[in-house]
Parts: C-alpha cells; sequence; structure tokens
C-alpha cells in the first residue's frame, strides 16, 4: 500500500482514468451538505491568493485507489476508486465549472491547464475512446447525464441537453423535479464563480482567473492511497463502508457479487444487476417497526426460499455471505445473479399483485393481509416444478388460514415462525396442493391452528367485524371476493372493478335509535342504550327492554349488516330507515352484495343473521378449512 499526497492538478494531469467500480453508490453530494463548503474553502484560497498571503495546502481528505493491470498497449491507465468517489467526481464538477468561467471572462491561455485534468488525450491510442477520454468515469447509473454535462462547454449548451430541468425564462426549476446531479453541481460552482467575480467587480479579470485557477490546481490537496498487488480490495471496502450507516447492507452485497466478476462484468450489470436500480427496488417498506428498501427484504426472501432458514434482515449481509459460501453452486458471480433473477420476477408479482400468474394473483388477494411471513414460503412455491394449477391451489390454503384467522381473531404475532417451519417442512417433502393442506392443518392452538368450518362459522355470523376485528380495507378485500365469486356466468361483469372508493355501510347504522324501532315497537334513547351496556355485566339487572337494546348493539357490527355503497348514498342517508335506504339502492347500486337487500320489505335482527348466514356459504367456498384427514 504506497500513501502519497498530491494537488488537484498532480491527481488528474496524467494519462490516467479513475474508475468508479459496480458496488459503489451513485453520486449523492449535494448543495446543502458538500458544495457550499466546498466552494467557501476554494474561495477562501483564491482570495489568500488575490491577498498575496503564503499559500497552505487545503487538506479534502484521503482516496482509496486499486490500480488495474493493463493487458496491452492500448488504453489508459486505470484506478478502481474503493473510497472517495463522491470527492473525485465533485472535484471534476468543479473543474468544469471553471472552464466555463474561463470562457465567459475570455481567459483562454488557461483552459489547456484545466482541460488536461478533465480529458485524455491520445483517442486514437484508447480501447474505448468514448469512454477512456475522461479523467473520471462513474457508475452505471451515472454515466449518461455525467457525459452530457461534462461535455457542454456553457450554461447555454447545458439548458439544450437538459430542457426538463429548466423553466422558459432559462432558470433551474426549484419545485417538482430531481435534476441530474451533475447538472446541478456544475450550475451550482459556475453559479458561485460568477457571485464571487461581482463581489471583485473592481479586479480584472485576469487576476480572478488565474487566483481561482491556481487555488483549485494547486491549493488543494489530497492524499491518494494506492493498494498493493496484495492488498485485498474487498476487505478494505467493507472496512470503510460496512460499519456506518452510508452503505445498505444491498450495497454490500452487490459489491460482493461484483468482485468476483470477471472480464463479463458489463454485461453482468446491464443484463442481470440493472433492473435492481429500478425505483420499485429502493422504495422503503415497513413491516413492524423495521423499515428497509424493497431490495432488502428481497434478498432476504429469496435466500429464506432457497434455504428455509431465518435471516435476520438486520444482519442481512453477513446472513447472505453465510449463504452463498455454503454453496458450491452459487460461488460464481453469474451464478447468484441468476438465482435473484430467477426469484425477483416472482417477487415482483407477489408484491405488486401484478399479472395472472398464481403467485401474482395471491399477491393481489393477501396484500391486506399483513402476509409478509409468507413470502419465502410463496417463493419457494412459484420456482417448484409444481404445475400452475397446484400452485393456485397451495396459495388458495394459505390465503384461507390466513382469513379464516383474521375473522376468528387469532393472533398474527408468530407468523413468522409458522410459516418458517411449514418451508422447512416443504423442503423436506413431497410437495403437492394436498401434502402442503395436510401440513397446514396440523397447527394446534391460538398461535397457529386453522379455524375448522364450525369456528369460522360462529365468528363470520356473530362476530364484531366492523369496527372491530377487520380493518377497512381488509372487509374492502372481503366483499371484493364475495362479490366476483356470487356474479354468474351471465353477469355483464364477471370481475367486478377495485371497490376500494367505496364507503364500508352499516345497513342497520351505528346510530339508529332516531329511525329504527325495537322488534317490540319500542324507541331507545341514547341514555338507555348507555345504560344497557353497563347492565350487560349485571344480567340479573336486566330488563327486557334494555335485552333488546343489546341484541341490537351486537348485530350492528356483524357481516350480515355490512355492505358496500358509493360515498354519496352512504352519507346522504346514513342514519335513515331502511326504505329510504332501499330505494337508493335499487337507483344506485350494481352490487351482487346489494341485491338481496333490494327485495327485502323491512331488515332487523334476523335479516341480519339471515344475511350472514348466507355470505358465510360463499365465503366457506372461497376460503376453504383445514384438511380432515
Amino acid at each position: 500500500m504506497d500513501s502519497r499526497t498530491f494537488t488537484i492538478q498532480q491527481v488528474f494531469q496524467d494519462r490516467r482514468q479513475y474508475r468508479v467500480p459496480f458496488y459503489q453508490r451513485p453520486y449523492v453530494w449535494n448543495r446543502e451538505d458538500q458544495w457550499c463548503r466546498l466552494w467557501e474553502d476554494i474561495r477562501d484560497k483564491a482570495e489568500d491568493r488575490l491577498d498575496g498571503n503564503k499559500a497552505v495546502p487545503h487538506f479534502m481528505g484521503a482516496v482509496v485507489l486499486e490500480p488495474q493491470q493493463r493487458t496491452g498497449l492500448l488504453g489508459v491507465v486505470r484506478d478502481h476508486i474503493i473510497d472517495g468517489q463522491q470527492r473525485l467526481t465533485t472535484l471534476q464538477y468543479v473543474l468544469t465549472a471553471l472552464t466555463h468561467a474561463l470562457r465567459e471572462w475570455d481567459q483562454i491561455k488557461l483552459l489547456p491547464l484545466v482541460d488536461v485534468c478533465l480529458c485524455n488525450d491520445n483517442p486514437q491510442t484508447m480501447e474505448d475512446p468514448g469512454v477512456e477520454v475522461f479523467k473520471l468515469w462513474p457508475t452505471f447509473r451515472d454515466q449518461s447525464q455525467y457525459v452530457q454535462a461534462m461535455t457542454a462547454t456553457s450554461p447555454d449548451e447545458l439548458r439544450e441537453r437538459f430542457p426538463a430541468s429548466f423553466t422558459q425564462r432559462a432558470e433551474l426549476k426549484k419545485i417538482g423535479i430531481d435534476h441530474p446531479p451533475a447538472l446541478e453541481a456544475i450550475l451550482f460552482f459556475r453559479g458561485a464563480m460568477a457571485d464571487w467575480r461581482q463581489e471583485h467587480a473592481e479586479i480584472s479579470a485576469e487576476t480572478l482567473a488565474t487566483a481561482l485557477t491556481t487555488a483549485i490546481l494547486t491549493d488543494l490537496s489530497i492524499v491518494c492511497i494506492s493498494l498493493g498487488e496484495e492488498d485485498d480490495a474487498q476487505v478494505i471496502f467493507e472496512t470503510l463502508n460496512g460499519h456506518g450507516a452510508e452503505l445498505h447492507a444491498t450495497d454490500l452485497i452487490r459489491n460482493f457479487i461484483f468482485m468476483r466478476a470477471n472480464q463479463n462484468a458489463d454485461s453482468l450489470y446491464a443484463n442481470l444487476w440493472s433492473q435492481f436500480e429500478a425505483p420499485l427496488w429502493s422504495e422503503s417498506q415497513k413491516r413492524g417497526r423495521l423499515s428497509r428498501p424493497r431490495l432488502e427484504w428481497f434478498v432476504q426472501t429469496a435466500v429464506q426460499a432457497e434455504t428455509g432458514d431465518e435471516i435476520d434482515v438486520g444482519r442481512l449481509y453477513a446472513g447472505y455471505r453465510r449463504f452463498i459460501d455454503g454453496s458450491a453452486q452459487l460461488r460464481s458471480a453469474d451464478a447468484q445473479l441468476e438465482m435473484l433473477n430467477r426469484h425477483a420476477e416472482n417477487y415482483r408479482a407477489l408484491v405488486t399483485g401484478a399479472g395472472e400468474s398464481p403467485i401474482g394473483i395471491f399477491g393481489r388477494r393477501i396484500g391486506i393481509w399483513e402476509a409478509s411471513p409468507t413470502h419465502s414460503l410463496a417463493l419457494r412455491i412459484a420456482n417448484s416444478a409444481l404445475p400452475p394449477d397446484e400452485q393456485t391451489e397451495i396459495f388458495r390454503s394459505i390465503e384461507s388460514y390466513l382469513v379464516r384467522r383474521a375473522i376468528c381473531g387469532l393472533t398474527r404475532k408468530n407468523y413468522n415462525k409458522v410459516f418458517a417451519q411449514l418451508l422447512r417442512k416443504a423442503q423436506t417433502s413431497d410437495l403437492s396442493a394436498a401434502s402442503f393442506r395436510a401440513l397446514l392443518s396440523d397447527g394446534a392452538g391460538e398461535i397457529s391452528r386453522w379455524p375448522r368450518d364450525e369456528e369460522f362459522r360462529s365468528h363470520w355470523i356473530n362476530g364484531d367485524i366492523y369496527p372491530g376485528r377487520l380493518t377497512a380495507s381488509m372487509l374492502r378485500a372481503i366483499f371484493h371476493r364475495l362479490e366476483t365469486a356470487m356474479r354468474s356466468e351471465k353477469s355483464e361483469e364477471r370481475v367486478p372493478l377495485a371497490l376500494d372508493d367505496l364507503d364500508i355501510d352499516h345497513i342497520l347504522p351505528q346510530s339508529w335509535n332516531t329511525y329504527w324501532p325495537l322488534s317490540d315497537g319500542t324507541v331507545a334513547s341514547a341514555d338507555e342504550i348507555s345504560q344497557a351496556h353497563i347492565l350487560q355485566f349485571a344480567p340479573e339487572s336486566m330488563d327486557a327492554h334494555s335485552k333488546l337494546i343489546l341484541e341490537r348493539e351486537k348485530a350492528v357490527p356483524r357481516i350480515g349488516n355490512l355492505t358496500l355503497v358509493h360515498y354519496g348514498v352512504n352519507r346522504s342517508l346514513q342514519n335513515h330507515a331502511y326504505p329510504q335506504k332501499r330505494a337508493a339502492l335499487f337507483e344506485h347500486s350494481n352490487l351482487q352484495l346489494n341485491r338481496k337487500l333490494m327485495q327485502l320489505d323491512g331488515w332487523d335482527e334476523s335479516a341480519i343473521a339471515k344475511r350472514g348466514e348466507t355470505l358465510f356459504e360463499t365465503a366457506r367456498g372461497l376460503w376453504i378449512g383445514p384438511s380432515t384427514t
């Protein structure tokens, strides 16, 4: 390992290129956190030059470089940036902004001193002139905007190349757009240089240009640490970056993979890794108290699907390394990326609910049931040799298990363990829809049992469904499945559109006492309703009137009393009597859920129970119970 201190001119003047490797994150420095402070340092050094003060180098930190071997005569000397890519990239933006300023100030004689720090000469002796001409070459995600910005010779040319970033008055937009970092950085430093010149309008352009150029090229210094042949770049990278908040676990995993790539690294990135740079994978997803990028949850899920072992997402990188080190088939970068891509298509369908594959349909149906503990098992099933109809039946069993337990008010706390055990059992047995249903049926007790029809029916008809055991989203999902199942082959629209915009309506309203007499014809006041709730804990003191009130109160949140209606209908007739509600349903509702309601003359506790029974017959077929063998 060799360590030396260089000026910016010395760092960039040789015929050399600094490359940002695949595993590095994109450029992320910005105005508030880094650019302003760097400009202040540059300005201070330029001021010292103007004042004739003794030049004292300003130390900008260290970069760690890994020299790359040349395989032939063509090409430039190449170093991989193990640490410090943000610093070196920013300096390239500063130098580019300086060339714009020098042209505008008509100080052309200084340009060659700066240009030699931006571009390598003699492109005819390069293997890839379009790339090697640049002193620094960024990671894939930054390359396109980097080339466009770095080759522009003026702010006007930048505006032509990035029209979406500018207003009609040719000003950089401030709201509603994320600008390419290269564009924004160059314009920031160019603007700062223009403002500085205005501050010193009494000084000649030549003097200012000389002071500024000298300050940038010779008064800023960097320590360059070059690794030797025996130094392990991966270990050093992990040491520098693995213990702070700067990198995600998947950044280290990407490093781990591409350190094993050979000459086909470019192809592997373009064909097998680049999809993981899409916004879908960087979106933050919350599970319990933990929030992680979706890519981290995916890698955890994929490794668990492959191994059957639980992986702590907080130690994902260590878990991934153990998995790869223990697999002879997955040591190469190619094999790892192919494995991840094999699972990625299914995982995307699972978490977005897109497409008509069994796992995509499963994802649509279980998305609101807090079902992430099922994801590894779902990937395992989707990646198996089972035919689609067998996969569909397994997914149907899992959905039924989740829905029945939710209706019955059973805990979700141990789903991680329940489905991890199922995954391990599924890996050690011949998997089929029948064998999986039998495995799922083995659970006993509150934490893992699959409710049978009697228990499911009792809670379906008599349980406090809403408000109560189900959220609004869960209940809408239940109703969407019921509505679809209740439509016949002759229905104009076999599958209903999304019902998310409809209101959940209590047919017998929660505030019922104004328009809804009790079964004996009497009415109840608000005070009587409150008193009845108190008396239920002293049944010996309860009179017949209070019993009727409690019977009604218990009927309100039951599923037989719930439906979906347009919000306008619900809010205009929220607490009105049944005839007005039925008339509104006749006029506005096309749902099968509401068809039989329109045929009834009255609505009471008995009708609620009867409708609950009717809906249960459909529900029992949709969400099957456990195996009886």
